[in-house]
């Protein structure tokens, strides 16, 4: 009885981690996501600051080129992090799955036939 009490609490635990890693990543791509934007928004004001839209001019914002590659950066990341946010999402319906299937064999084995206080004689 106890292995399978710690194994269901391996397997609940399996599943918040899995709920917390996928939370995590959510936070991560909204935050990338958040910085991307506003990079976009300082490399609109750089451009028209400068006057120079072109960024193969030779006179073309350094700041501009440079939050430009960040952007990029952080907007690959995000692609990553969608991709790791589905084999999260995986991982986490197996975990359910395993949770349930765990569960349901623990109540298979272990049917609790009397509801508590049945058993007891009045005194």
């Amino acid at each position: 009885m106890k292995s399978r009490d710690a194994s269901i609490r391996q397997k609940r635990f399996k599943v918040e981690d899995c709920e917390r890693r996928l939370g995590q990543i959510d936070a991560m791509i909204e935050e990338f996501s958040r910085m991307a934007a506003d990079l976009e928004h300082e490399i609109a004001a750089e451009k028209r600051r400068t006057g120079i839209e072109d960024e193969k001019h030779f006179a073309y914002s350094t700041f501009a080129r440079a939050a430009g590659q960040r952007r990029a950066n952080l907007l690959a990341s995000v692609d990553d992090l969608n991709r790791q946010r589905e084999a999260a999402q995986a991982a986490l319906e197996t975990a359910r799955a395993e949770l349930q299937r765990e569960e349901g064999r623990l109540g298979r084995e272990n049917p609790r036939t009397a509801p508590s206080g049945q058993g007891r004689l009045a005194s």
